[in-house]
């Protein structure tokens, strides 16, 4: 179990200069001086999430029952080491996986590795930085694997997959479903329709950023005309992998168009490994999206603008089960992506 430490100031830059490097390099006066604004603070977090109920009201009640979030087996979620910095003009700081291309100069993983490769086509800005350039004031959050496993001792292969497989996570929730308008939250009584039981999800974590862009709250038309969004938004970019998520599908609408009643899913998989667009992925699957204030263009509404949404995955459905009859065989999905903008208020 790794303690909770804040890190301010030179503490952090002597930490994150990552103690598995097997070499250190002279820099130049010039580029030196684009070393700025190196101080921030790092957080190694450890938790565990346990909620009895979620309520939504509107005119009934959805719930969300029995909700656990932490390691796998139960254990905290831990081997997460989320690093905050303001930046400054142009300056570069960790984001994706920009340490992989920091590795890659180290000797420590290999460009003959097509996934390592891109990332270092991404990430390696020369002159000993590594990661992405931003603008003055942006707030970026970066969170990867306090411990990746990544050592001189390794060969390239295992160091790749240590990252892969370094931070575990599992959720479980007992149940989603109505109720009546007449419920009183959290006394678990008279339950209404299933919508998910026994959902259990565990995989693997990759790194997630959040950036909280400087902007100057100056509004521009989407790319479709319908929407129109600040420029003082938040950026989120994560990677994720599912190893295993069991769950019944009871009895409800997902997106609308589908409803699979009395489906039980068993063993299903999500990640990036197949198809046109895993290269840069290291096998997790991506969702990306823009946070902003926005108005449509279309009905003069204004809310919370989600844009450029873009989750990216290959899922794996090796058992897939109506009611209490045996498997209907297995289904897999590749190069499965969902883009989208949307604008969300109340009504």
């Amino acid at each position: 179990m790794k303690r909770r430490t804040v890190y301010l100031g030179a503490a952090v830059a002597l930490l994150t200069a990552q103690p598995s490097f097997s070499q250190m390099k002279t820099l130049d006066d010039e580029t030196m001086g684009g070393v700025t604004g190196q101080a921030g603070i790092s957080i190694e977090l450890e938790a565990k999430v346990n909620i009895g109920e979620i309520a939504y009201q509107d005119g009934g009640y959805l719930l969300v029952r029995d909700m656990f979030l932490g390691g796998i087996g139960g254990t905290a979620l831990d081997n997460i080491l989320m690093t905050v910095d303001v930046s400054g003009n142009n300056e570069t700081l960790g984001h994706g996986f920009s340490r992989m291309a920091e590795w890659a100069d180290q000797g420590l993983v290999s460009t003959a590795d097509a996934d390592v490769a891109d990332a270092v086509a991404k990430y390696d800005q020369g002159g000993g930085l590594f990661g992405k350039t931003f603008n003055d004031g942006d707030l970026v959050i970066h969170v990867d694997a306090t411990d990746p496993g990544v050592l001189a001792s390794n060969t390239a292969s295992q160091n790749l997959d240590a990252y892969k497989t370094a931070t575990d996570f599992e959720l479980t929730v007992g149940s989603v479903e109505y109720a009546q308008s007449t419920y009183s939250p959290g006394t678990a009584t008279a339950r209404g329709s299933l919508m998910f039981s026994d959902i259990n999800m565990q995989g693997r974590l990759g790194p997630a950023d959040i950036v909280i862009r400087n902007g100057t709250n100056t509004y521009s038309d989407t790319a479709n005309g319908n929407l129109s969004v600040s420029d003082s938004k938040v950026e989120v970019d994560a990677f994720f992998r599912v190893d295993d998520l069991d769950m019944n599908w009871d009895n409800g609408d997902l997106i609308v168009l589908f409803n699979f009643a009395g489906l039980k899913l068993r063993d299903l998989k999500i990640h990036n490994t197949r198809g046109s667009d895993s290269v840069g992925s290291f096998g997790f699957a991506s969702v990306s999206a823009d946070l902003s204030a926005g108005n449509s263009n279309l009905t003069g509404s204004a809310g919370l603008a989600v844009t450029n949404v873009d989750l990216r995955m290959d899922i794996d459905m090796p058992h897939v089960q109506f009611g209490s009859r045996p498997s209907i065989g297995e289904v897999y999905f590749t190069d499965f992506v969902i883009q989208a903008d949307m604008l969300v208020y109340g009504h």
